[in-house]
């Protein structure tokens, strides 16, 4: 069987989980702060702020943005622009948030956001652009920032598959006012579930803070002002805004400060894994294409995606299905073009063209698993198996 994923977790994780249980401190506390120190750290952030999901995090992004507490706050009614080819929560927490999401189609080679579309896009209710570095591929940060800067826009980061990736040796999510992350189990590290938001801007911190338990300001690194312009109510109990549940547990704080050491080795062996196949699998260029890294950045490969042409004498569920049959399991890309997605059409949106390089991504194309175990036997048994595929087809 080659997965889709394998666990990057093992006894060091547990003990340290483990431990949380034994001391029975499980809520969120100084391992959770320690983690989120430690992973703004490393990227070069001022703020971390843990949350218990990638989805969350998104969810947590988009309310400090448009809270009223928040400067330059985003408006009801407000557009932003986002990749056709993305993940649902990418684009609820926008609708969820009384923004307009504005769908754009991607670059084909890419599988990103194309700057082009996000500048035809821009209409006189555009406030930010959302990005999505797909499957650990940088976006063209360059474009989009100038993009940005003309008119204004605010940039937000969703990173949930991309830890790990540069773009002109700056880590992604640190090019805009907001970033994401997951630490989903079959994501580059894992805390098993549990995301985080990273931002420079101390207010922002500390508002993603107070909305992430309940509005209270328990967590939050500088409670003064809140308990001086409250002096009549209990510190403890003191909530000064709207809020949720989003918080993280002790035990994924406690892996995610194991995890993170291992992150740079783990994308070390997807990047070798995704130049074997790409330099293995490109004698079949004539049916298949496959993700282009783009210019001055390091891709994370959270999968290795194909495409199967227009034009190939076989369809893309008939490659699937005889990789499943080898017990090689594969999966779509994403949402696809999520303004296809029924749930989508409940809600106030707009798309800026035809999207056709995202919805032929959901139609001709798939992944297959690149991580840090598949190895040596593992790659050489997946090529194998789509060579017998074209074979039986005379095309090889």
């Amino acid at each position: 069987m080659v997965r889709l994923h394998e666990p990057t977790f093992s006894t060091e994780e547990i003990m340290a989980a483990l431990d949380c249980l034994l001391t029975t401190r499980v809520t969120m506390g100084p391992k959770v702060k320690a983690f989120e120190q430690q992973f703004a750290a490393t990227f070069g952030w001022n703020h971390g702020v843990m949350n218990n999901s990638g989805s969350s995090a998104n969810l947590l992004a988009i309310s400090a943005l448009t809270n009223p507490r928040a400067q330059d706050r985003l408006m009801p009614g407000d557009e932003v622009i986002v990749p056709a080819l993305s993940w649902s929560t990418t684009i609820w927490p926008l609708i969820q948030c009384g923004l307009v999401p504005v769908i754009v189609d991607i670059d084909p080679s890419t599988l990103n956001i194309d700057p082009e579309q996000i500048e035809r896009a821009i209409g006189p209710r555009t406030r930010a652009v959302m990005i999505v570095p797909v499957y650990g591929n940088p976006c063209d940060m360059d474009a989009i920032i100038d993009i940005c800067h003309r008119n204004n826009l605010q940039l937000i980061e969703d990173c949930c598959e991309a830890l790990g990736a540069f773009y002109d040796g700056k880590p992604v999510g640190r090019f805009g006012r907001v970033a994401t992350f997951s630490f989903y189990y079959s994501h580059h590290i894992t805390t098993l579930e549990g995301g985080i938001c990273t931002t420079d801007e101390f207010e922002l911190s500390e508002l993603m803070r107070i909305l992430r338990a309940h509005g209270w300001i328990r967590e939050v690194d500088d409670p003064k002002p809140w308990i001086d312009a409250s002096p009549g109510i209990d510190e403890r109990f003191l909530f000064v805004n709207l809020g949720y549940n989003l918080r993280a547990t002790e035990l994924s704080g406690a892996m995610g400060t194991v995890q993170l050491p291992k992150l740079a080795g783990f994308v070390d062996v997807r990047r070798d894994n995704a130049n074997w196949f790409r330099r293995t699998l490109d004698r079949y260029g004539a049916y298949l294409s496959f993700q282009q890294e783009t210019p001055k950045g390091r891709h994370s490969w959270f999968g290795f995606p194909i495409h199967v042409k227009a034009g190939a004498p076989f369809t893309v569920n008939e490659l699937m299905r005889h990789l499943n049959d080898a017990h090689i399991e594969t999966r779509p890309i994403i949402c696809g073009n999520v303004a296809l997605q029924p749930g989508l059409q409940m809600y106030p949106h707009r798309t800026v063209g035809d999207l056709r390089h995202a919805t032929q991504t959901m139609k001709c194309a798939f992944s297959f698993g690149n991580h840090q175990a598949i190895d040596s036997q593992a790659r050489s048994y997946v090529a194998e198996k789509i060579g017998n595929f074209l074979n039986g087809r005379g095309l090889a």
